[in-house]
């Protein structure tokens, strides 16, 4: 098994949808980090696993100064933005998701049936 990692800073701005009174829930931005986890039995022709350029342009072409909101149809949290990017990239099986310094999500897929 062969893998490989991306380590992606983009900007972003969002705003929440929650059930209790929240700062987060106004519109707000954040200079998040984002690292992409990839993995695969064989390589590709070209030797790898998946082109670090195109996960870069992935995940900067998708957030990269956007509004979340107008990108996805949920509720724009860490968690669910770190499952959706890792929805995204081809052979992806881990996304951790800092959104602010001490503030990080960790999506892992447990499904290994998409390699």
């Amino acid at each position: 098994m062969f893998y490989v990692s991306k380590r992606i800073e983009i900007a972003y701005a969002h705003q929440l949808k929650l059930d209790y009174e929240s700062k987060c829930t106004h519109l707000h931005g954040h200079n998040a980090v984002v690292t992409v986890y990839c993995k695969a039995k064989e390589l590709d022709h070209n030797g790898m696993v998946v082109d670090f350029k195109k996960v870069k342009d992935i995940v900067q072409g998708k957030l990269d100064h956007r509004f979340a909101n107008d990108v996805v149809n949920f509720n724009t949290t860490a968690e669910n933005l770190a499952k959706w990017i890792c929805d995204q990239v081809p052979h992806c099986y881990k996304v951790s998701f800092q959104e602010s310094e001490g503030n990080i999500a960790v999506y892992i897929k447990e499904d290994d049936d998409a390699l």
